[in-house]
């Protein structure tokens, strides 16, 4: 039978190891099935960067994913992205001209003399956004590791500046034994950020947020707690504090992975984080009774589907010249793959 799913099969055995196709945890099941590695966006850039045979990547996620891809990829590699309409309206809050302005505004206070900051920016960020985080020698961080980059930031600054999810940030800041007043929030429309004193603060976060992580309430936790009293909750750290303080396990998308295929047999467990994801955890863990807290899906990340894959996978076999690769000028990438090559290093530190 001539189905797109045989059509893109055939496909890859044509264009065979030199093609890599990655798709991301959220991404819908088809293309899941269909993928050569699937994983979180960083997992899957620097596998891509490390395969020897792959010279094509075709990166299934949204558009700051294959933007990581190309950061860390070789000369002789090209990352190419099936949608590159698939933004991430995260990533979006932080634009290039109001990170400058909070740059400059921040160190030129007078109440910040004699101090220092160090940027640490969250992966679901655009390129220019780590190349300014390794100019100002900072460093890109993951959900799984942002408490050991600010450990380190605040080794060599009093301040660290967090891009772009606050609430990644503050669970984050949390769990180090912050307390509030030693966090303030950066708001790029207000006059000075809305920062009224640096004074005792340690840790200043960026206004921004995952629409798909905030669809999750404490109304949705306290309604499991009522009526699934025995049910765990498990939660993306880019959640609100009010939602990760009650939930029974908080971590990155590979931890709830992990997390859930663990529990014993007949564990009931509310995911919350992107419904696609959940609906996967669901399949492959039968022994488990795998709820959504509530169901988010990102539309962004479902802009990319089996048409657009296929199409991509034929412009790459027939060397099409209007295909383009995901651009990632020198001035961009160097600087950005510092800020990225100091995440590995802390990474390998025990």
């Amino acid at each position: 039978m001539d189905t797109i799913e045989t059509r893109i099969l055939n496909l890859k055995k044509e264009l065979g190891p030199q093609t890599l196709i990655l798709g991301h945890h959220y991404q819908r099941a088809g293309i899941v099935k269909l993928a050569d590695r699937i994983g979180d966006s960083f997992g899957l850039a620097k596998a891509a960067s490390e395969s020897r045979e792959a010279k094509n990547i075709v990166f299934c996620g949204v558009r700051f994913m294959a933007e990581s891809a190309a950061i860390l990829c070789r000369d002789d590699q090209r990352v190419y992205h099936p949608e590159p309409e698939a933004g991430c309206p995260m990533a979006d809050m932080a634009p290039m001209d109001s990170v400058e302005y909070a740059w400059k505004t921040l160190t030129s206070r007078a109440d910040f003399a004699g101090r220092s900051m160090s940027p640490v920016t969250y992966m679901n960020s655009h390129a220019p956004l780590k190349a300014f985080t390794g100019r100002h020698g900072g460093v890109v961080c993951t959900s799984s590791n942002a408490a050991k980059t600010m450990e380190w930031a605040w080794a060599k600054s009093d301040l660290v500046l967090f891009f772009p999810d606050e609430h990644l940030g503050r669970n984050t800041g949390k769990a180090m034994g912050l307390k509030d007043s030693e966090m303030k929030i950066w708001y790029p429309s207000k006059p000075d950020g809305g920062i009224d004193s640096l004074n005792g603060v340690r840790l200043l976060l960026w206004n921004g947020h995952c629409p798909v992580h905030m669809k999750f309430t404490l109304r949705d936790v306290n309604f499991i707690r009522e009526h699934f009293p025995n049910a765990k909750i498990a939660v993306h750290p880019e959640c609100t504090e009010e939602v990760v303080s009650r939930a029974d396990a908080v971590g990155s998308t590979e931890f709830l992975v992990n997390y859930i295929s663990k529990l014993p047999a007949k564990t009931q467990v509310f995911v919350g984080t992107e419904i696609n994801l959940v609906d996967r955890l669901r399949r492959e863990n039968p022994q488990i009774r795998v709820e959504a807290l509530f169901r988010s899906l990102c539309p962004t990340m479902y802009k990319v589907n089996l048409q657009k894959l296929e199409r991509t996978l034929i412009s790459i076999r027939e060397g099409d010249q209007n295909l383009e690769a995901v651009p990632m000028p020198p001035e961009i990438k160097n600087p950005a793959r510092l800020a990225l090559e100091q995440m590995l290093k802390l990474q390998g530190m025990n």
